[in-house]
Formats: C-alpha cells, sequence, structure tokens
C-alpha cells in the first residue's frame, strides 16, 4: 500500500516542498524506499528543508530510518574531494600495505602518503588511480592463489 498523508493537503506525489513537518515525518515513519529517496533528493537540492527535516527527524518513532535516511543524505551531500578521500583511503585498505610501502611504490615520501591520507592535502588524480590500481594488484595474487587451490 502506498504512503498515504493524513490531515495535510499534499500527498506524496507532490514536491517535497509542499510536505511540510507532517509529510515528512510521515514519510520517515511510514514511508517507503522510494519516499526516503524523494526526500533525501530533495534536501539535498533544497538545504533550506534541512530545519523542517530535523523537527520531523527528532519527532520520529523510526531512530532506524532517521539512521538510513541521515546516511544517504551524507552520501549525497558529498563534495567530489570527500569522494576522492573516501576512494584513497578505501584503496589504500585494500592494499594492506603500510603508508610508507605505499609512498615508496608511489615515488612519494610517507609524510606527503599521511598528508594525502589525512586529507590535508588534495593528491592529483593519478595518485588516486595508482594507489586503486596497487590495491587491484594486491588483491589478485591471493584470487589467483584461491583458485589454484580449487
Amino acid at each position: 500500500m502506498p504512503l498515504r498523508f493524513r490531515n495535510i493537503d499534499a500527498t506524496p506525489a507532490d514536491p517535497v516542498e509542499a510536505w511540510g513537518f507532517e509529510g515528512m515525518l510521515a514519510a520517515i515513519d511510514r514511508g517507503y524506499p522510494s519516499d526516503w529517496r524523494k526526500l533525501i533528493d530533495a534536501l539535498a537540492d533544497e538545504p533550506a528543508l534541512r530545519e523542517i527535516y530535523d523537527d520531523a527527524r527528532d519527532a520520529a518513532e523510526s531512530r532506524a530510518t532517521v539512521a538510513l535516511i541521515d546516511a544517504a543524505l551524507a552520501v549525497a551531500q558529498r563534495t567530489a574531494e570527500q569522494e576522492a578521500l573516501e576512494r584513497l583511503r578505501a584503496a589504500f585498505r585494500q592494499t594492506r600495505l603500510t603508508q610508507a610501502e605505499v609512498a615508496s611504490r608511489l615515488g612519494t615520501s610517507r609524510p606527503r602518503m599521511t598528508s594525502y591520507l589525512s586529507g590535508a592535502v588534495t593528491p592529483s588524480m593519478d595518485v588516486l588511480v595508482a594507489v586503486e590500481a596497487l590495491a587491484r594488484e594486491r588483491r589478485t595474487p591471493s584470487l589467483v592463489a584461491h583458485l589454484e587451490l580449487v
């Protein structure tokens, strides 16, 4: 059964801007993923809606849905720099090497690698691509060895 609003003139088909507090609260507590996606997209596109959402999230009964929406909203609002930093950190972890080892393979210093991973310095795209390639290279031998055992 699709989401329905009670006691307000707006419908879930209306833009989120028309939902107000009651519509957002209903979407959080009784909505479905498509309703949450519509709410997330509207909040990401229109920061002025955030105050109404914050009131609705505080009144919501479904803490799990609030956490889910907040996490998705954080992802939707990431900058390109934040996304690149997350990718760099994930690739670095996947190498299972130390910062000094990765830095050596990239031809840079450990302090420089530390500054990249901390976000203090934004590396060039070449660094991100190289660390991701190193992560793939480090995963591949394990997979090949595993397949040879099978």
